[in-house]
């Protein structure tokens, strides 16, 4: 259990999922786990176990696990409905709560109907266990649950640590994956909505007979619609945050210095319409902000610290200014570290110090990523063959097209794409293309 803790305490974001369900399942068997927080923009899934699972779930069906686990216990939403009441791939409810606070019943996972386990966090993340496999004894069961509980709860402090501390390549990839997935879902609304509507132009149409198979047709394609368009607002939510919000949320972060430093912190609230900021920059700027303030407060003297935040449209525009005694130091270890999450994201940063009359301090954060520029994949490691293999997949081959275009069998295809996973680090089909595109591979 010590050794499972230690693991699971100092794993990296891209192998939380496995440690986390390394360690459970002495405890609760399961085939996959899957980990869902808003707080990892490029990455809000973090999966483990059978690849059929993991490979094919959804948003949508975890916030169906979502609504599910807020309800009571004697009722709420159904994972497996949608919200008309009507069964949406077989799901139905089955169990009563887990120690309490979870949720225990069938829902729609990787497009199937499975027995799952949902916990949420004090962070608002979900922890999802596909069909769950408890000790056969009550009383280890009971101990079980608290286990999983406490192992939970470390493993989505983990997840909050490292995104509030997250180091520049972690930003960069970030953003990287949360572009790849509104484009890829954009593509996917844009195909299927002219699909749907030319349906519905047709099924609408006066020349055609039997009145009541087309009025079920129509409803049935106008469903379809609205879920394709709730699945790409949700995906804008996961990756876009409200300018104002974003600043909401950096209010809250330093409430706990203003009540006990005794120090002034005074908020400019930026304007209430200004654009959407993606994630990451939301991310990194809260981070960054939170680290100018504790490098402010260090100094002898300061009384008042401004923090005001502006979007011109194309960028984030952050002021913080303290009314010191101006030893603020653009040189020091924890400013160079502010300055390096700043270049992450192709910003900048400048320091004005007055002696006497305090530091201030300016971040650009743009908005837009940088062009996209052919990075080098040495650091995989990869061979020639799999380096094709990734080449293929993330120009959107499936393995049959692969076999094909290689010469290859489909097994083989599986054998490279396990060992490419492993090389960079992904845990999903999905992630694998999100980093092949995020390093110029097309």
């Amino acid at each position: 259990m010590l050794e499972a803790i230690a693991a699971l305490s100092t794993a990296p974001l891209a192998t939380i999922a496995q440690r986390l369900r390394e360690a459970t399942l002495p405890y609760l068997g399961s085939t996959a786990l899957v980990i869902f927080t808003e707080d990892c923009t490029g990455r809000p899934q973090k999966k483990a176990g059978d690849e059929s699972i993991i490979s094919r779930v959804s948003i949508a069906e975890l916030d169906h696990i979502r609504a599910s686990l807020r309800s009571d216990g004697s009722g709420g939403d159904d994972p497996g409905k949608d919200d008309s009441g009507e069964d949406a791939g077989g799901g139905s409810r089955q169990g009563a709560g887990w120690q309490g606070d979870g949720w225990l019943g069938e829902a729609v996972l990787g497009g199937e109907p499975h027995p799952v386990l949902a916990l949420s966090s004090p962070s608002n993340a979900l922890l999802v266990l596909a069909d769950p496999q408890p000790l056969p004894d009550p009383a280890q069961h009971a101990a079980a649950g608290r286990i999983l509980r406490y192992l939970w709860t470390l493993a989505a402090e983990r997840i909050r640590e490292k995104v509030a501390d997250a180091p520049p390549s972690y930003l960069i990839e970030s953003r990287a994956a949360s572009a790849e997935r509104v484009r890829v879902t954009a593509e996917l609304v844009d195909r299927h909505s002219t699909t749907l509507e030319t349906l519905l132009a047709a099924l609408r149409s006066p020349a055609l007979g039997d009145d009541a198979a087309r009025r079920s047709a129509t409803d049935v394609a106008a469903k379809a619609l609205v879920g394709l368009r709730t699945l790409n607002d949700r995906t804008t939510e996961l990756v876009e945050e409200p300018v104002a919000t974003a600043f909401q949320r950096l209010r809250e972060d330093l409430k706990p210095l203003m009540n006990f430093s005794g120090i002034d912190v005074q908020f400019i609230e930026p304007p209430v319409n200004g654009r959407a900021l993606p994630g990451e920059v939301a991310h990194a700027a809260r981070a960054i902000v939170r680290g100018l303030v504790l490098a402010m407060v260090d100094q002898s003297g300061v009384r008042r610290i401004r923090t005001q935040w502006d979007c011109d449209g194309e960028n984030l525009l952050v002021n913080v200014r303290d009314d010191g005694p101006g030893e603020l130091s653009a040189a020091a270890p924890n400013m160079a570290r502010l300055a390096q999450r700043v270049e992450a994201l192709d910003g900048s940063m400048s320091v004005d110090v007055m002696p006497g009359w305090g530091a201030d301090v300016a971040v650009s954060l743009p908005l837009d990523p940088p062009a996209r520029q052919l990075a080098d994949v040495s650091d995989w490691k990869l061979g020639e063959r799999e380096l094709e293999v990734l080449q293929l997949l993330a120009a959107g081959q499936r393995n049959r097209a692969i076999a094909a275009k290689l010469h290859i069998s489909e097994n083989t295809v599986k054998f490279h794409l396990r060992n490419i996973y492993r090389k960079v680090g992904a845990s999903s089909r999905t992630e694998a293309i999100a980093m092949a595109h995020s390093n110029g591979l097309r």
